[in-house]
């Protein structure tokens, strides 16, 4: 069972942050080898924060978390080589901009762990390619 967080205050400096470097907002993880590029980013750059239930318009979208972060570990199982490592929180939102929400929409922050490895992405074909994070992309390096 997840351990679900309250904490409006760190949800709205998020908020407040622009995508770059070390955060990267995304609405839902719809294919796993496209995440593992921006896990592998990180982990070669900074390190740095998925913000996974927020849209790059930095709207909150909400998610269901267990499926989400089943796509992200599979995503560091089947592209990351070797696997980054992470960890997570999951935040309940019941407020948007002073409006109370009628049910509790969910993000989920994956935290990766800048890393003295040098970690690859797995393409399709079998071929290792590493990634780096510049500005606000995740960029073969």
């Amino acid at each position: 069972m997840m351990d679900f967080k309250k904490d409006n205050e760190f949800i709205d400096s998020l908020l407040k942050a622009e995508e770059g470097e070390v955060l990267d907002f995304k609405q839902n993880i719809n294919k796993s080898s496209r995440i593992a590029k921006t896990m592998v980013a990180f982990a070669n750059t900074k390190g740095g924060k998925i913000a996974i239930g927020i849209s790059d318009q930095k709207k909150i979208t909400g998610i269901d978390p267990e499926e989400e972060l089943f796509m992200i570990e599979k995503a560091n199982r089947e592209y990351c080589s070797p696997p980054v490592e992470f960890s997570y929180g999951v935040y309940e939102i019941d407020r948007i901009d002073d409006l109370e929400l009628d049910e509790e929409t969910h993000v989920l922050i994956i935290e990766i762990a800048v890393s003295s490895l040098e970690h690859k992405y797995r393409n399709p074909d079998g071929t290792l390619t590493k990634y780096i994070r510049i500005r606000d992309k995740s960029v073969p390096g």
